[in-house]
């Protein structure tokens, strides 16, 4: 996410790596840079004014603090003038009269059927609401069914109807989900593959019918600033709350969060940053500029091992490590799927402070959250015997193992390597605690 911007970026402030005072001349240089970068990104041109005559107002003629590069002193200062830029996180009003409305909006294509079943997922485990679902979405072939399955994924009710009118099926939705004693209604409207008259009167008759005290406009990422034009037109017809970004981990440019907020004045209210039910999170300005400038989010890196690991699990997990007890495949398959939870190697690695740079480095082939899923498959090919002890693991088991997984043998091979070293590991800790795990690590 944000890798073609933070390459440009982190190119435009090593120009100013080793001076001992940022003079005007400086700063106008890497400014230029930073400009023609965000331009590539897609960034729309008021937003770049914006944020650049903020970065050199506070960066012509500072004093380089003992030992801090100058560069990385211009990245403070436009990590702050990003942060400002983004905004404050777009919060939901959750406390008026239930049901709470939530009218979801925005094109066909951008997500909002996915994005209606994230956001109840959310609410419902992150918020302890009782949320229930409505599509409104009369046009779109399947899209009720698609809000449906969606629904029984996540485990909350929807709106059960064979009416064809949006505003009836609104009435209905309202007396549904009041009736189910629901604390939150999400409305999922209908799309088109363009802004149209039709579309937002619609919309305007839907606002009107249900009093939504959350508005969200959801828009995708990718669009760049072409999705700032999408989004004052929807703001001219109904009152935005707030916006949510899907597709934001496949979007390289970063183009879109930076306009859209900019260029609407619409607080941004959550982030897609995956297909899963399970990626859709808060947004925070500070992330995503640490995000941006390739200098990571840790606390969304804590709040994903919060989630992915259980406080049993960890306690489990830190007092085997620490008895020296070998640990058995089992064990790995645990931890691989912690791993999965987290969204793999390669979204940990952007949300780790400095990490950014390495992940270049790193075969990317190994970052494919598909290597994951593999380990997985080969593990679950083993006998409940081999999973238990897989010392037993000879040549012609690897090879039944391989078959089964659809893997090479090699394959295999890997996952019993990453098992001896583990125990090794904690044989280490047993024996010499942290001293005799640093002593192995100085002889390599």
């Amino acid at each position: 996410m944000f890798d073609f911007l933070a390459d440009k970026l982190q190119t435009a402030f090593q120009s100013l790596t080793g001076k001992g005072l940022l003079t005007e001349a400086d700063v106008d240089a890497a400014l230029r840079e930073l400009r023609l970068s965000l331009l590539e990104a897609d960034v729309a041109l008021p937003a770049i004014k914006h944020l650049l005559a903020g970065v050199r107002a506070k960066a012509v003629g500072q004093n380089v603090l003992k030992g801090v590069n100058p560069g990385q002193q211009v990245v403070k200062i436009v990590y702050d003038e990003l942060a400002a830029l983004l905004g404050d996180t777009g919060e939901l009003t959750l406390n008026a009269a239930p049901p709470v409305v939530i009218l979801l909006c925005g094109l066909q294509g951008s997500g909002k059927t996915t994005t209606a079943g994230k956001l109840a997922k959310w609410l419902a485990e992150k918020q302890r609401k009782k949320v229930f679902l409505a599509s409104l979405d009369v046009y779109r072939p399947a899209a009720i069914e698609q809000l449906a399955t969606v629904a029984g994924q996540v485990g909350v009710p929807v709106l059960e109807s064979d009416s064809t009118d949006p505003i009836a099926r609104t009435k209905q939705a309202l007396k549904a989900a009041e009736k189910a004693l629901s604390d939150i209604l999400i409305l999922d409207t209908a799309g088109r593959g363009d802004v149209d008259e039709t579309l937002l009167a619609e919309l305007a008759a839907i606002h009107k019918l249900s009093k939504p005290a959350n508005t969200l406009l959801v828009a995708d990422a990718q669009m760049g600033q072409a999705a700032t034009t999408v989004a004052n037109a929807f703001k001219q017809t109904v009152p935005l709350t707030g916006l949510i970004l899907t597709r934001l981990d496949g979007d390289a440019r970063g183009g879109a969060v930076l306009s859209m907020r900019h260029e609407t004045g619409v607080p941004v209210a959550f982030v897609g940053l995956g297909e899963g039910l399970d990626k859709l999170e808060p947004f925070r300005a500070d992330g995503i500029a640490g995000r941006i400038l390739g200098q990571g989010d840790v606390v969304s890196l804590v709040e994903k091992v919060q989630s992915a690991v259980s406080e049993d699990e960890a306690a489990s997990l830190q007092a085997k490590l620490m008895s020296g007890q070998g640990f058995d495949m089992n064990d790995i398959k645990k931890q691989i799927g912690m791993m999965r939870k987290m969204g793999g190697m390669g979204m940990l690695m952007d949300l780790m402070p400095g990490m950014g740079a390495l992940k270049k480095q790193v075969d990317q082939s190994k970052l494919d959250p598909k290597v994951l899923a593999r380990q997985v498959a080969v593990i679950d090919s083993m006998t409940a015997a081999e999973r238990k002890n897989p010392t037993i693991l000879n040549a012609k088991r690897r090879q039944r193992i391989a078959l089964g997984a659809g893997v090479q043998v090699s394959d295999v091979n890997k996952i019993v390597k990453m098992h001896e070293q583990l125990n090794q590991v904690t044989k280490l800790l047993k024996k010499g605690g942290i001293k005799g795990l640093m002593g192995m690590l100085g002889q390599r």
